[in-house]
């Protein structure tokens, strides 16, 4: 076991729920820490005393180092149908997209239609569009819609949006997935809303970037005695602990999962409603780190 040095904050930090107290439990937790390849790293802690927010909270986390020079990150979609229809769609659990497309890790992406499959948000892969934001351009984006992830293959940066929908068609970047909302962005928390997605604990997901050069994937199991879910200022919070200088939420509920080549699914998905490895449910979309090969140089 080993610990994770967090940053600490000595102050009572918004008008809610998170102390000191939380920051102190983050940092002596004991974290299961494993490498899984050089500039990789697997950390695993599970509160079982309500020791943080006053719950028990399971949470994963993958750092990758930007120095590291072995893997590319890739966008991937289940959706490959011509999108002229764009009522329909494919959905694909988050682990068989994962090993579809080679991947070393994997965390479940962006917001999709449960019913009809699809993103509901604009994804671009390779300089194509499989999914476009479904409100119309100049309408008012949906919180999931003003703020993203834009890679190329080692490059990776959490975007901040616009409040009316057609910002995103204006990105110069060939890979871009839409998420939402932004939790922090350059060291600064973001102003969230007051509302049941945000307020209520849920199973999360999470990407962030750090001024030391790192990218970190994070899920938080939810839904369970064993893991309770985070709202979205506990997220906030985490992110910020863990020195996150900007931090975006993914698609989160029973879509949370992590997966790890060596391992398959690490974190505790819900929609099976036990706390197990198996409750994982299907997506459009993932977000991947991979190994660099001749083909992706």
């Amino acid at each position: 076991m080993k610990r994770l040095t967090f940053l600490l904050c000595l102050n009572v930090l918004f008008a809610s729920a998170q102390t000191t107290k939380d920051s102190l439990a983050l940092a002596h937790a004991p974290w299961k820490t494993e490498t899984l390849a050089k500039g990789v790293i697997w950390k695993y802690a599970h509160f079982q005393q309500k020791e943080l927010f006053e719950a028990n909270q399971s949470i994963n986390i993958v750092e990758v180092s930007r120095k590291s020079r072995k893997f590319v990150w890739e966008i991937i979609t289940a959706d490959s149908l011509n999108k002229r229809d764009k009522k329909r769609g494919q959905l694909r659990k988050t682990s068989q997209l994962a090993q579809e497309n080679d991947a070393f890790v994997a965390i479940n992406g962006g917001f999709f239609d449960v019913k009809n499959g699809g993103s509901v948000d604009f994804i671009k892969i390779n300089n194509q569009t499989p999914d476009t934001t479904r409100a119309l351009k100049g309408s008012k984006a949906a919180f999931h819609g003003q703020a993203g992830i834009a890679v190329d293959k080692k490059n990776f940066q959490i975007l901040r949006g616009e409040p009316l929908v057609g910002w995103e068609y204006l990105l110069p970047y060939n890979n871009i997935m839409l998420s939402g909302p932004l939790l922090r962005w350059e060291n600064k928390d973001e102003v969230l809303q007051k509302n049941a997605f945000n307020d209520n604990r849920h199973p999360r997901s999470c990407v962030c970037t750090t001024q030391s050069g790192k990218t970190l994937l994070i899920t938080v199991d939810g839904r369970s005695a064993e893991s309770y879910g985070m709202n979205l200022s506990e997220l906030t919070f985490l992110t910020r602990q863990l020195g996150c200088s900007s931090a975006l939420n993914l698609d989160g509920g029973g879509s949370t999962t992590l997966w790890l080549k060596e391992k398959g699914v690490v974190n505790y998905p819900s929609d099976n409603k036990k706390f197990d490895h198996k409750g994982e449910r299907s997506v459009s979309n993932a977000l991947i780190l991979k190994l660099l090969t001749r083909k992706n140089k």
